[in-house]
């Protein structure tokens, strides 16, 4: 029996080594780099602080980070205004389509906010079809280019982060408490905002802040409808491939800044929810209410048009790509037409994404799930400080990370600038701790007493894992695999700094076909990549139907 205890630790020894190697070359060396880079002359290669001078000292660049600030703020609070009432409503009321509503704002979370901003300039940009149609009838609309587009565009893509965590906590707390101050004369909103948000702050403010930190991270958006609006993103990639010159050294620094601001704000949430205890014994779930007759229709309104204006994008965008178009001209009639030139023209694009894509995620399932394993079955100062690694990414924006791997890369003994493997790997790191997480949710359903029974009678540690554990945790590494999917084929911050002509994706393509008038080019491939979507979200609700507590 000590033989095998040796075993079995032995081998996960290994493997957190290992994880750390690669989360230390492929996360931190990178990250490293940058930062290095941050503090050196271009020309001479010496120490100096005259890059971080030149962006906090001009009113061009301040002006970026100013922008980022504001639209992240302003998307945020826009994600908490849909976010909120939808979420009160449909854990509260018994709400007709409920799940389709719940589906819904998934496909709107998980489709590429740059396809969101490309319909929508289809349909209020200079010559969108319902900003025309509404002009014709005396309505003046403002236009979607800019910042208030931009801040439209990220309310519908991330109020899903708001609404599904806040559902889930209405639905868990202590219902006593509400109808206790019911009962000493408070009103609905005033029993909603000082009982029921306290307590659900922390689920509130979670949401909040991945709105937030992802409308910082997002380039395809103001690169698309922001034209000369400047955030922190797009400025990062415009100074590392400018045509009069690239400058490493000030894209470094303005990434270095992109993830101070993304991490005080990280700091500021969790220092709001220390403050207090949110804490609650369970004594009573709250039930599911009727609504009044009164109240029912703007009620169900209400609901329906949240998620009708986050899915009109995707329906918009799937329409048009069966449109005969000329550039940026949609004619009269259908066809598919543009459905035979992307065969045509740019099948590589297509073959890349799928490729780089399940690439990317069979190495994220094989190393995601053992990390997983050893964070949840073994814990230790190693694993916890190998958790919290992994939680970089999250506030890592890809473009950021892409510059990191071009500077980390670019030069002997190992070359991978300009291969399609610098661009499986950015996807690999970045997508990992989906899985892990999955991995680590679906162990705490798991005891651990089957495993000892399997070792106590004779199975190595190898095959418990292997024919026992697995096997177990299959629905949880399967669906950790198909968000890991979802957000590698869609992948555009990253690759766009990253790829060369025989590497270019569907997302590259899009963007690419968005900035020359190409829509219907750009139109079909949004829809392949709206359907591989749409085929993964299935697959994880079904998965998480079948096996309640997995879905991430």
């Amino acid at each position: 029996m000590k033989h095998l205890i040796y075993s079995l630790n032995n081998i996960w020894t290994i493997v957190i080594f290992l994880a750390f190697v690669i989360v230390g070359l492929l996360l931190i060396f990178p990250l490293y780099n940058i930062f290095v880079a941050s503090f050196l002359d271009n020309e001479t290669g010496v120490f100096t602080l005259q890059n971080y001078t030149n962006i906090l000292g001009r009113r061009y660049y301040r002006t970026a980070i100013y922008n980022s600030v504001i639209v992240g703020l302003s998307s945020m609070v826009g994600a908490l205004i849909i976010g909120i009432p939808l979420a009160f409503f449909t854990a509260r009321y018994n709400i007709k389509g409920k799940s389709l509503i719940s589906t819904l704002a998934i496909l709107a979370l998980v489709s590429p906010p740059f396809i969101g901003a490309y319909a929508w300039i289809m349909m209020l940009g200079s010559n969108g079809w319902l900003r025309l149609g509404l002009e014709s009838m005396g309505i003046s609309m403002p236009t979607i280019y800019g910042p208030l587009g931009i801040i439209l565009v990220f309310s519908l893509k991330f109020y899903p982060f708001v609404f599904l965590l806040t559902a889930g906590a209405i639905r868990t707390i202590n219902v006593s408490l509400e109808e206790a101050a019911e009962s000493l004369g408070c009103r609905p909103f005033s029993n909603f905002m000082r009982v029921t948000l306290p307590i659900i702050f922390p689920a509130v403010s979670t949401g909040a802040l991945l709105a937030f930190v992802l409308s910082l991270a997002d380039f395809g958006t103001p690169s698309i409808i922001g034209r000369n609006f400047r955030v922190l993103s797009t400025l990062a990639y415009n100074l590392f491939t400018s045509e009069m010159g690239g400058n490493p050294g000030l894209a470094s620094t303005v990434s270095i800044l992109l993830i101070l601001v993304s991490l005080i704000f990280v700091y500021i949430q969790r220092r709001l929810i220390r403050k207090k205890d949110y804490g609650s014994d369970m004594l009573r779930r709250p039930e599911v209410k009727q609504l009044s007759r009164v109240s029912s229709i703007p009620v169900h309104a209400l609901c329906y048009l949240i998620v009708f204006l986050s899915s009109l994008p995707s329906l918009v965008v799937i329409y048009n790509s069966f449109r005969k178009t000329s550039g940026p001209v949609f004619k009269s009639g259908f066809g598919l037409d543009s459905y035979r030139r992307i065969i045509n023209d740019v099948p590589d694009a297509i073959f890349n994404s799928f490729v780089f894509s399940i690439s990317a995620v069979l190495m994220i399932v094989a190393l995601g799930t053992l990390i997983g394993y050893t964070v949840a079955r073994k814990p230790s100062i190693l694993t916890g400080f190998l958790d919290s690694l992994l939680m970089i990414p999250y506030i890592v924006p890809g473009v950021v990370l892409g510059l990191g791997f071009i500077v980390s890369f670019n030069s002997k003994p190992v070359v991978l600038v300009g291969t399609a493997t610098i661009i499986i790997l950015v996807i690999f790191v970045r997508r990992l701790p989906y899985s892990v997480r999955s991995s680590v949710s679906i162990l705490k359903q798991i005891s651990l007493g089957v495993e000892e029974a399997a070792i106590s009678l004779g199975a190595s540690p190898a095959k418990t894992f292997l024919k026992v554990t697995l096997p177990l945790m299959m629905p949880g590494v399967f669906a950790g695999a198909m968000m890991a999917f979802i957000t590698a084929i869609n992948e555009l911050s990253s690759s766009i700094i990253l790829y060369v002509g025989g590497t270019v994706t569907m997302p590259v393509r899009i963007y690419l076909s968005v900035l020359d008038g190409e829509f219907g080019t750009a139109a079909a491939l949004s829809s392949i990549l709206l359907a591989a979507t749409g085929v993964a979200v299935f697959a994880i609700i079904h998965i998480s139907e079948s096996d309640e507590g997995v879905f991430l």
